[in-house]
């Protein structure tokens, strides 16, 4: 009796742990569509500090917007050297770089403007990323709109500035980590290469919402404010979107729509699948930190996890070949 407590107080403690943004669970994947809704109504961001509770109950969900990754065209990458991931969504497009410890920005393409962040990319997030965290990266490039262009140097201020329990709409969602992002960028001429003399400046802070249990923000805000006096440019461009977890599970991809899913979970000594494990050969396990911890083989159909610790991990899956989507589940360790 004793030992079944203490392993029920352990999977309590495990199940209700501080949600951590990770390489292994949350980086995206080529091919991923996230099945996001637009969002009426304005968003309450200003709760801050650990176990809060983010107000926002009086947003509804309206039509779909989904956002949509895909590898980045030829051209692309000339334009945005490094660039390994592209996102739509929201109007915008982003190109991202990834590495082992980071989602950099190489460039944002939005109807105002275009900033390409060649010089020095700017950092989106830092893996792994748990309430505190705080980074500022310096980031430079160039800048093209209708009625100006030139160059763009500024930081990125991003910050795991609150956590607690979002209330969006009818839903509740618990041990919710946000990130918040701050880019303030200066704007010059493009023969001023010493950015002694700005022209105007760019400023867009964006919020994301993480639970522990969906790849993808629950909850995303963004505004973006322009001014550049000489071309009689002074605009502010704001949205929110928020993800449909009333038809996904785990992951928030179409890809789910296979039907594959993990058992039993927590696991003691086996994790099984069931679905369409025929176009699965590889599983690797993470520690939350994204520390790959081991790599297994899915000929037998299941994966040993009895010589693992007591904890939480993740579990991604691949496929025999690059048509097979990359699914990532977290399960905890008994």
């Amino acid at each position: 009796m004793k030992r079944n407590l203490f392993l029920l107080l352990i999977t309590s403690g495990l199940c209700s742990a501080q949600t951590t943004i990770t390489k292994a669970f949350n980086d995206p994947v080529v091919g991923e569509t996230v099945n996001n809704v637009t969002v009426t109504g304005t968003v309450d961001n200003s709760a801050t500090g650990a176990n809060t509770t983010f107000s926002n109950a009086a947003l509804t969900l309206g039509a779909a917007s989904p956002t949509t990754y895909s590898a980045p065209t030829a051209g692309e990458i000339t334009t945005f050297p490094g660039s390994t991931i592209k996102m739509i969504g929201g109007g915008n497009t982003i190109l991202y770089k990834q590495t082992a410890s980071k989602l950099e920005i190489t460039g944002l393409i939005t109807s105002d403007a275009t900033l390409n962040l060649a010089a020095n990319n700017g950092t989106f997030v830092s893996y792994p990323a748990a309430f505190g965290y705080n980074e500022t990266d310096l980031a430079q490039g160039t800048f093209t709109s209708p009625s100006a262009s030139g160059l763009c140097k500024g930081t990125i201020t991003i910050t795991a500035d609150a956590s607690g329990t979002l209330i969006l709409g009818t839903s509740t969602y618990n041990n919710v980590l946000r990130i918040k992002s701050v880019q303030n960028f200066n704007l010059h001429l493009p023969n001023d290469a010493t950015f002694i003399f700005p022209i105007g400046t760019i400023t867009n802070t964006a919020y994301t919402y993480y639970d522990s249990t969906h790849k993808f923000p629950l909850l995303t805000t963004t505004q973006a404010i322009i001014n550049v006096p000489l071309a009689g440019i002074n605009q502010t461009t704001s949205g929110a979107q928020a993800l449909n977890t009333l038809t996904l599970s785990t992951g928030d991809l179409t890809t789910r729509k296979e039907g594959l899913k993990i058992y039993p979970n927590p696991a003691q000594d086996f994790i099984e699948f069931k679905g369409e494990t025929g176009n699965y050969s590889t599983a690797k396990i993470y520690s939350l930190d994204g520390k790959l911890i081991k790599t297994s083989d899915l000929k037998s159909g299941k994966v040993q996890v009895s010589d693992l610790p007591s904890a939480s991990y993740f579990i991604e899956v691949s496929g025999k070949d690059s048509k097979n989507k990359v699914q990532t589940s977290k399960f905890i360790k008994k």
